[in-house]
């Protein structure tokens, strides 16, 4: 064959290929003009019939490409009728769920429509939801009464027009997210922008909903939401989290970077109200959710995990005393395992970890013009069968925290705590032990707060258990401890500072400190302790100066904090007269008796 003959059969071919290209995309377009009223029509009819009349869609323009099998709606939007679901939810058959959706653009590539129309499968490759609005609103929905009539599954709703559907990914991208909870004593709103979800492999065929591989229909359902920043409705914190995410077939949400950040300083923060109120300065670098049940989540709004990891973590507590407590308000009703019953989310929690968790607990003392505060470094443990869900509760209505810290940083400090989570008092029990310890160590707090310095002392072990409800604490303690010396302080009254209080000072550690346990030649100190909670008292309050009580009996006069250290003091000056006084007597008497 010539040059010449195949350049022309080149060009014959070609313009075969040309014309078969004009005339698909002429018929492409033809098709498109029919099918495209035919299909807005079918689309508006099948949102409307397949919701039960609950939904109506809407959208500007169609845009249809029969060749590449995409599909675009633009200005879409998706609305509820209240009145059709107010007759469903009579019937007990309205979805918990209720969705209103704006979107600029709706997004459908490579779907099958020669396969959808002559074989009756749905196959698309993707479905694109770019930066919706979506408002969701849950209602709490009874279910319905059992009259024998079997509820449709979501396949024999579509079976007479599909065989099969489905869609290899769906992607909403970047999506602003509100969450109303209706029906609660109080209307809730959740808003979050930047949220990102990717559902993987829908499908909805006969057998798929059999398929416990997946998650209604899918093989997994991932979201993740950037960023998120808000200032919380008192104007006194900002809210900051860098990361959540979550997916359906890991099972799993982890949270990074959450804080609550006070917007003002300790003391200009508490001066902004008229009563006590605590600051909070929260870090939480990470936080896991492990064996999330989305199912029940979803459904009931029940948070059902098998595990929950908090930590690394920064927990700061400021208070200053310089305000009244609030009246009327009783600290006890936020005890651990009472505020968790009070919770509206059903909560089964298996075990919640503790890692690396630093906490500080400071409190401003108007009578030294101090700050006091106490640290526990390193807090890590667990505490199993977190749980408000009454039926879990008539399994098991014991939740167990097994705890070890470092007290001040240097401490290591071992604490058990058995809640009691149905006993309407709040009865819980507690035991603990602290190793070898610097007593110095505790001058941060005592300085401050109790108006003692201590010069030196050495704790070799401390142990203690006691049984505690909303009310009071009692149980026993020991402690053995050697070459204890205190510092009493004057207040800062007169604004020239803490000062020594020389002589009281020497007068109490000869004649009420005990140095040291045992003392020479005799056996161990035991203390009974019990202790009453204020209501301005908290149950780490209780806790703790039931402990306290025990360490000032065995010691012989307080080292610790009390609520008035001025007080306190006067106390322990009274306490030294009447002890000089009964020297003195006994002084006397010996005289006489000698004579």
């Amino acid at each position: 064959m010539t040059a010449q003959n195949r350049t022309k059969l080149w060009i014959w071919i070609g313009s075969i290929f040309g014309v078969l290209i004009l005339v698909l995309s002429f018929g492409a377009m033809f098709l498109s003009a029919r099918w495209k009223p035919i299909l807005s029509e079918k689309i508006k009819e099948g949102v409307y019939n397949g919701s039960s009349h609950l939904y109506t869609i809407d959208f500007k323009s169609i845009n249809l490409n029969v060749i590449t099998g995409s599909l675009a709606l633009r200005e879409v939007t998706l609305k509820a009728n209240p009145s059709v679901y107010d007759s469903l939810k009579k019937k007990s058959l309205a979805p918990a769920h209720v969705f209103d959706i704006k979107l600029k653009k709706l997004q459908i590539t490579r779907a099958s429509i020669l396969t959808a129309y002559f074989k009756k499968r749905l196959d698309i490759n993707a479905i694109i939801l770019d930066r919706p609005s979506i408002n969701v609103t849950f209602n709490k929905v009874p279910k319905p009464i059992d009259d024998n009539k079997e509820e449709k599954s979501l396949y024999e709703q579509i079976s007479k027009i599909f065989k099969s559907a489905r869609v290899h990914a769906i992607k909403i991208i970047d999506a602003d997210f509100s969450y109303v909870k209706s029906g609660a004593p109080k209307k809730t709103r959740n808003a979050i922008k930047h949220l990102d979800i990717n559902v993987k492999d829908f499908l909805l065929d006969s057998l798929s909903g059999n398929d416990t591989s997946r998650f209604y229909y899918t093989k997994d359902i991932s979201f993740e939401i950037a960023g998120y920043k808000s200032t919380t409705e008192d104007k006194m914190y900002s809210m900051r989290v860098d990361t959540i995410k979550g997916s359906t077939s890991s099972k799993n949400v982890s949270i990074k970077g959450l804080k609550l950040i006070p917007l003002y300083a300790e003391l200009a923060f508490s001066r902004k109200y008229n009563i006590q109120k605590d600051r909070y300065n929260l870090n939480f670098n990470a936080i896991e959710f492990d064996g999330m049940d989305f199912a029940s989540f979803n459904t009931d709004e029940k948070i059902h995990a098998r595990a929950v990891t908090i930590g690394p973590a920064q927990v700061e507590v400021f208070m200053s005393r310089e305000s009244p407590p609030p009246p009327g308000l009783d600290k006890g009703q936020n005890y651990p395992h009472i505020a968790l019953k009070r919770l509206n989310t059903p909560i089964i929690i298996d075990t919640v970890k503790l890692n690396q968790v630093d906490v500080k607990y400071s409190e401003y003392n108007p009578a030294s013009k101090k700050t006091g505060s106490v640290n526990f470094k390193s807090l890590n443990g667990t505490i199993v069968n977190v749980t408000n869900d009454s039926l879990r509760l008539t399994k098991n209505n014991h939740a167990l925290a097994n705890l070890n810290t470092l007290l001040m940083g240097t401490g290591k400090m071992n604490v058990k705590i058995d809640f009691n989570l149905t006993d309407k008092n709040g009865s819980f029990s507690y035991s603990g032990n602290l190793n070898a310890f610097n007593m110095k160590n505790l001058n941060p707090l005592a300085t401050a707060l109790g108006l003692v310095e201590i010069e030196s002392g050495n704790i070799q072990q401390l142990n203690f258990k006691a049984n505690g409800n909303l009310r009071t604490a009692s149980g026993s303690m020991n402690m053995l401890y050697s070459n204890l010396k205190v510092k009493l302080l004057s207040d800062n009254i007169d604004g020239e500072g803490t000062k020594e209080k020389g002589f009281l000072s020497l007068l109490a550690n000869a004649i009420l400190i005990k140095d040291a346990n045992p003392s020479k030649g005799e056996a161990p100190r035991r203390a009974i302790i019990t202790s009453t909670r204020l209501n301005s008292g908290s149950f780490f309050n209780l806790m703790w100066k039931t402990v306290f009580v025990g360490i000032k009996d065995i010691v012989g006069v307080g080292i610790v904090p009390e609520k008035n250290p001025v007080k306190q003091q006067k106390a322990i000056a009274k306490k030294i007269r009447k002890q000089k006084r009964a020297d003195r007597r006994e002084a006397r008497q010996a005289k006489r008796e000698k004579n």
